[in-house]
C-alpha cells in the first residue's frame, strides 16, 4: 500500500520509477461558505466556556487547530503522490497499447504476404499431418504405422478396441510447428524413435499393450502382437511407450488469457542481468496442439502441453543461430538448438557435424506461417511479454485509482472537521469576550 511520503517504484515497465515531485508546502484552503457546516462533536467543553475558564481552552484551541491542519496537509501530500502515480500509469498503458497496436499490424503484413506466397508454394515444401502419416506407414512393422492404419481404416472399430481405448497416438501427430525448419530441428534433436513413441494416457492401458509368459518372453497371442499378427505383419522391433500417468508434469504458471495455455517460463538471463541475443524463445512453447487435447488429458488432469511435450522439451532453448546460442551457454541449463542447425542436448553435450537430411517424421507444419522470417517470432515474443506489461500497469492503476479516492474522501472528511473545528472555536471566542466584559470590577 502507498501512502503518505511513500515513493512508489513502479514495475510495470520493469524499470524503476522516479520519486514522484511532492509539493510538502502545501497551503489548506477553507471555503468560507462552508463555516455553516458545524457538527455536534466539539473540542471545547461546554462547562469551560460557561464558568469562563480562560487559559486551558486557549492552549486546547491552538494545539488542536494545529493537529487538524497537520493532517490536512499530509493528506494534502497523499493525494498529490497518487495523482502523480496515476498520470505515470495512464500514460504507460497507453505506450503500451500503442505499441501492441503496432506489432499486431506489423505481424498482419507477415501473414498476408506469407498467403500470397503461400498460394504458389511448392506443396511438397510443406509438411502436412496427411504427408507425415505417409512417413510413418512406411515403417511397416512398426507399432506406429500400425496404430496409423487403425486409425485411418474406415473399418477398424478404434473407439471399441481395447487396445486402443487409452492410446491418445504417435508423438509426431500429437502438435504441429508453425515453421518447417524448427519442426526438422525438434525432431532431430526427440530421434525418429521418440517421434514414432505411443502415448498412452494411463498405466493400465500401457500394460494392455503387452502380455508375457514364463521367463518374460513376449506373449504373441495377446495385446498389439495379436493384433499385428492378424493383419499380416506381426512386429520385428522394439518400441517406446509414454505413459502420461508415470510423467513429472510442469507445475509452474501459465501464460494468462493464452488460448494454447502455453508456460510462463522465465527468460534466460546471462551475469550481466541481460537476455541473450538471439533467443527466441521455449521448444515447449513453439508447438501448437489441437484443441481436443489442450486441456486435460493425463489421469490427473494436466494437459499434453504440461505432461508429454514438457518431458520432451522440458526448458529447451530456440536461438536464431549457433553464434548466438554459442554465447549463451552460460545460461543453457537444459539443451538448446539454432535455427541454422546448431544442437546442445545438455549442458556440456553438443552434437556437431552437418544435420541428417533423410528426416521423414516429423512435427506437420502449417503452410501459412512456412515462410515467416525470424523477426516474426522475436515480434511474436515482444507482442506477449508486452501485453503482460500492460496487463501489470492496469492493474497498478486500479489500485492506485482506489488509493486516490480514498485520500481525497478521507481529505473532505477532515476538512469539515477543521471547518467545524473553526466555526465551534469562533463561536466560543465570542462568548469568551461577551462575558469577559460584562463581568463587573
Amino acid at each position: 500500500m502507498l501512502g503518505g511520503g511513500e515513493q512508489r517504484h513502479m514495475a510495470a515497465d520493469s524499470e524503476p520509477l522516479d520519486p514522484l515531485p511532492i509539493n510538502s508546502r502545501a497551503l489548506v484552503v477553507v471555503d468560507s461558505s462552508a463555516l455553516t457546516h458545524v457538527g455536534e462533536s466539539s473540542p471545547f467543553r461546554r462547562e469551560d466556556m460557561q464558568n469562563g475558564h480562560h487559559g486551558q481552552p486557549a492552549e486546547s484551541i491552538v494545539n488542536h487547530s494545529k493537529i487538524l491542519q497537520d493532517d490536512l496537509q499530509e493528506l494534502g501530500e497523499k493525494i498529490k503522490h497518487h495523482e502523480d502515480n496515476v498520470k505515470y500509469l495512464k500514460t504507460l498503458k497507453n505506450k503500451l497499447e500503442d505499441s501492441i497496436l503496432e506489432m499486431q499490424v506489423s505481424m498482419g503484413k507477415y501473414h498476408t504476404a506469407s498467403f500470397s506466397k503461400g498460394e504458389n508454394e511448392d506443396p511438397d515444401s510443406v509438411e502436412t499431418e496427411e504427408k507425415i502419416i505417409q512417413h510413418i506407414l512406411k515403417y511397416e512393422k512398426s507399432v506406429a504405422a500400425l496404430l496409423c492404419r487403425m486409425r485411418t481404416n474406415p473399418e477398424a472399430e478404434v473407439s471399441d478396441n481395447p487396445l486402443m481405448k487409452d492410446v491418445l497416438g504417435i508423438v509426431a501427430t500429437l502438435g504441429k510447428v508453425d515453421d518447417a525448419n524448427l519442426s526438422r530441428l525438434l525432431s532431430e534433436y526427440l530421434g525418429r524413435e521418440t517421434m514414432l513413441a505411443v502415448v498412452c494416457k494411463t498405466y493400465e492401458g500401457f500394460k494392455a499393450l503387452e502380455a508375457y509368459i514364463e521367463d518374460g518372453l513376449i506373449n504373441k497371442g495377446c495385446g498389439i502382437d495379436a493384433f499385428a499378427a492378424s493383419t499380416g505383419r506381426p512386429l520385428d522391433e522394439r518400441f517406446r511407450v509414454i505413459c502420461l500417468e508415470n510423467l513429472r508434469p510442469y507445475a509452474g504458471e501459465l501464460i494468462a488469457d493464452d488460448p494454447q495455455r502455453r508456460f510462463d517460463l522465465l527468460k534466460p538471463r546471462l551475469i550481466s542481468g541481460e537476455n541473450p541475443q538471439g533467443f527466441l524463445g521455449f521448444a515447449v512453447n513453439m508447438v501448437t496442439i489441437d484443441n481436443t487435447n489442450l486441456y486435460g488429458i493425463s489421469k490427473t488432469g494436466h494437459t499434453l502441453r504440461e505432461t508429454l511435450f514438457y518431458y520432451l522439451f522440458s526448458n529447451l532453448q530456440v536461438y536464431r543461430s549457433r553464434e548466438d546460442m554459442l554465447k549463451a551457454l552460460p545460461c543453457i541449463t537444459n539443451g538448446a538448438i539454432s535455427l541454422d542447425g546448431g544442437i546442445i542436448r545438455s549442458a556440456g553435450v553438443f552434437a556437431l557435424g552437418h544435420h541428417r537430411g533423410d528426416i521423414d517424421v516429423k512435427f506437420p507444419s502449417d503452410a501459412h506461417r512456412f515462410n515467416l522470417p525470424v523477426s516474426y517470432f522475436e515480434t511474436e515474443n515482444h507482442l506477449k511479454e508486452t501485453k503482460r506489461k500492460k496487463d501489470r500497469a492496469l492493474e497498478d492503476l486500479q489500485r492506485e485509482q482506489a488509493l486516490l479516492d480514498h485520500a481525497r474522501y478521507t481529505y473532505e472528511t477532515k476538512k469539515r472537521e477543521f471547518v467545524r473545528f473553526l466555526a465551534e472555536s469562533s463561536s466560543y471566542s465570542t462568548q469568551h469576550q461577551v462575558g469577559h466584559v460584562s463581568t463587573p470590577r
